[in-house]
C-alpha cells in the first residue's frame, strides 16, 4: 500500500447534478462525493448539507437560484462531519438545525475532526480558508420535530445511531421523499469511523418501514423508485454487517488489527473495491469496527495524529 493516504491523489473533480425527484425535492449529487439535498417549500428553501466550504456552496446556491428566488431559511445538518457543515455561513440561513447528540459530537470533536478530514481528502475542501470556524446549530431538537415551510410538512426525525449517534433525515410524508444522510450510501465507498456499527442496521429497517418513493442517500446517485431505494439501504446494511464480522471474527481469534485489516479486504473487496473513496474509506472503517468488536462503543476521536498511527500500522 501506499504510504500516503489513498485520498491525497484523488484530484480529480466531480461532475454534479441537481435534480427534482418530487414535488418539492430536489437532489445534489456528485458521483461519490458528499451529496446534499434541497427542500422548496412553499415560502422559503431548506437546504440538507452544506458541503465542506462556503466557496464550494456557491455551486449549489447557483443551482438553487436557477430554479427559485425562495430564501435558504433552513440547513439542517443529517450529522456532523466537516465535509458536510463548514459551507453553512455561505446560505445566509435563518436557521441551522440539528439534533442533540450532532450537537454534543460538535462540542466533543468538531475541531480534530475538521483538522483530520481537511488532511485526509484535500480536494474535498477547496478554498479552505473561506470556513470561518465550526459550525454551531441555532437549533437543536431531540428525536423529532416538524417544519412547516408553508403548507409544506418536513419531519426531521433523528431515527437512530449509525454512521454516527447524531443522525438525522429529512421526509417529506406527502410525497415520501428522504433525504438520508450518509445512513445511506449507494455504489460508493462507506464511510463508518465514527459509526455505531452494531446499531446501524436495525436503524436502516425504519427507513425500510417508510417506503420511500425517492431517496437522496449520503452519496452515490439519487434513487428515484421505491425498488432503488430500498436496493440502496440494502447495499449499505449488507456492507456494515459483513464489516463488524470481519472484526468481530478477528478479534475472537486474536488477530492484530493489520491482520484484520487484510482479511476484511479479502472478503468485501470482490464486491466494493470498485466503488468510488472505497480505498480512502476502508483503514477508517476496519480500525472503527475492530474498536467496537472490542468492546468500545463511543468511537475514538480521529486526529491527524491518530490517522497517521492507523495508516503506518496496516501499512
Amino acid at each position: 500500500m501506499s504510504k500516503a493516504f489513498a485520498s491525497k491523489a484523488d484530484m480529480t473533480a466531480k461532475v454534479t447534478t441537481f435534480e427534482q425527484l418530487s414535488e418539492h425535492g430536489w437532489g445534489y449529487t456528485a458521483e461519490g462525493d458528499p451529496n446534499s439535498g434541497v427542500i422548496i417549500g412553499d415560502d422559503s428553501v431548506m437546504v440538507i448539507d452544506a458541503t465542506a466550504t462556503p466557496v464550494m456552496a456557491q455551486d449549489l446556491i447557483a443551482k438553487i437560484r436557477a430554479v427559485t428566488d425562495k430564501p435558504i431559511k433552513y440547513v439542517t445538518l443529517s450529522h456532523y462531519h466537516a465535509v458536510r457543515v463548514l459551507g453553512a455561513s455561505a446560505y445566509g440561513a435563518q436557521q441551522i438545525i440539528a439534533s442533540r447528540p450532532t450537537y454534543e459530537l460538535i462540542v466533543e470533536r468538531g475541531q480534530e475532526d475538521w483538522q483530520s478530514e481537511y488532511e485526509r481528502f484535500p480536494r474535498l475542501f477547496q478554498n479552505a480558508d473561506s470556513v470561518p470556524g465550526l459550525t454551531w446549530p441555532t437549533m437543536v431538537f431531540e428525536k423529532q420535530m416538524t417544519v412547516y415551510m408553508g403548507k409544506l410538512e418536513v419531519q426531521l426525525i433523528q431515527i437512530g445511531p449509525g454512521h454516527t449517534r447524531g443522525d438525522t433525515i429529512a421526509w417529506l410524508p406527502a410525497e415520501r421523499m428522504l433525504f438520508s444522510g450518509d445512513l445511506v450510501e449507494f455504489n460508493a465507498g462507506i464511510y463508518t469511523g465514527d459509526a455505531q456499527l452494531e446499531e446501524w442496521p436495525d436503524t436502516l429497517d425504519k427507513l425500510r418501514a417508510l417506503k420511500p418513493q425517492a431517496l437522496v442517500p449520503g452519496r452515490g446517485a439519487a434513487l428515484k423508485t421505491e425498488a432503488e431505494a430500498i436496493q440502496a439501504i440494502e447495499f449499505t446494511q449488507n456492507f456494515v454487517r459483513q464489516l463488524l464480522a470481519c472484526a468481530r471474527e478477528g478479534v475472537a481469534a486474536g488477530k492484530d488489527l493489520k491482520q484484520v485489516y487484510v482479511d476484511t479486504r479479502a472478503r468485501l473487496d470482490p464486491v466494493y473495491g470498485s466503488f468510488p473513496i472505497y480505498e480512502h474509506c476502508m483503514p477508517f472503517d476496519v480500525s472503527r469496527a475492530y474498536d467496537e468488536a472490542k468492546g468500545i462503543k463511543n468511537p475514538r476521536i480521529w486526529t491527524a495524529e491518530r490517522d497517521m498511527e492507523m495508516w503506518n500500522t496496516i501499512a
